[in-house]
């Protein structure tokens, strides 16, 4: 059967399906319809992260706990520190302890480093500078994306660790290293 010029696709439709044929389109329709809804779980979570360079590695820490970021200037070395307390410095009124996290976390030192960019961060307890190379931006991780360390990461603390991106991106798990106690020295030299 043909269309002639004058009909409407819908009534073509119509004149070619009797009324047994409509009925079982309509009651399948019906049926779909009628059937649940079923709702795909999707994980839309994100991780915000501050991404840097340390020895031309890329590691990345969660941006809630970062207060701010700034060139350093000047520093003070202290005696009888552990290798991973660089010094300190007066950020506005603030004595703030400088971490080399290279050290901290075990992580492999390759090349020159700069470690001139200071990352203040902050969980409520404790608030340090955190040393880096380059700060490379925030942004957007999927958390689907992070994979657990690997186990071929040798020599990196992987208790430190939050996870690993297939870029690669190293998360490191700042809060952590702040609620470490080997970051509060309490030493004393005899003088």
């Amino acid at each position: 059967m043909t269309r002639k010029n004058g009909d409407k696709p819908g009534n073509f439709i119509k004149k070619t399906l009797n009324a047994t044929q409509k009925r079982r389109i309509l009651t399948e329709r019906a049926k779909e319809l009628a059937l649940p809804v079923i709702e795909k779980k999707t994980d839309d979570s994100h991780v915000e992260v501050l991404e840097f360079l340390l020895s031309y590695e890329k590691y990345a820490m969660e941006s809630r706990y970062v207060n701010e970021v700034f060139s350093m200037a000047d520093f003070t070395h202290l005696p009888c520190t552990p290798d991973f307390v660089v010094g300190i410095m007066n950020l506005r009124g603030t004595i703030l302890s400088l971490i080399d996290i290279r050290s901290f976390c075990d992580l492999p030192v390759q090349g020159l480093s700069n470690l001139n960019r200071v990352i203040v961060v902050e969980n409520g307890q404790m608030k340090v500078g955190i040393l880096a190379d380059v700060i490379l931006g925030i942004r957007q991780i999927p958390s689907a994306s992070i994979q657990p360390p690997l186990s071929t990461m040798k020599g990196i603390r992987s208790d430190y660790l939050k996870g690993v991106t297939k870029e690669p991106l190293v998360i490191i798990d700042i809060q952590k290293i702040l609620s470490d106690p080997q970051l509060i020295v309490d030493e004393e030299i005899d003088v």
